[in-house]
């Protein structure tokens, strides 16, 4: 299922489904320091890590399974994540997404944190969304988001070259 973006203007109440929508169909992106946390935990990033050229840009994502595109760290008996209490900066970021610019949807408008402008939302299509006890702040996702792109800005060739070669220090 694609996002279906709509603004988030206010915090939100959420609690995972487990409708395995989130890791199905779509390409889980991951920074060098994702995959250095999931190399931590003992797997080997020649099962978990593909790569795609983007605008000129090489991105890394997850693995997924060809008979349901599933990630494959997902358990399509359970709903559950195999990795989850160390899954992507993505995964900790969905269902919601921050973006640097508006997207034109109607209702949206910037969310000022940390000195920028910030566009706010979150799937729509997740039945997660406004259930259970847990309550997401707008600035936790904000947070999220400004590391994800700060991440994803030194997420290169040369990083995970540096990772595999035990070069990486975490920067």
């Amino acid at each position: 299922m694609r996002f279906k973006p709509k603004p988030l203007k206010d915090d939100v109440n959420f609690e995972c489904k487990f409708c395995l929508d989130c890791c199905r169909g779509r390409f889980i992106y991951l920074t060098i320091s994702d995959i250095a946390n999931i190399m931590a935990h003992g797997h080997d990033p020649q099962d978990f890590v593909l790569m795609t050229a983007e605008g000129g840009k090489i991105r890394f994502f997850l693995a997924y399974r060809e008979w349901d595109l599933g990630c494959i760290f997902h358990d399509p008996e359970t709903g559950k994540c195999k990795i989850h209490s160390y899954n992507p900066l993505i995964c900790k970021i969905y269902p919601f997404m921050v973006s640097h610019k508006p997207l034109g949807i109607e209702g949206e408008e910037p969310f000022e944190y940390k000195g920028e402008n910030l566009w706010l939302y979150y799937d729509e299509s997740c039945p997660g969304i406004g259930e259970g006890e847990k309550i997401i702040k707008k600035e936790d996702i904000a947070e999220l988001g400004l590391k994800f792109q700060k991440e994803s800005e030194k997420t290169d060739l040369d990083g995970l070259s540096r990772l595999l070669n035990g070069e990486y220090n975490g920067t």
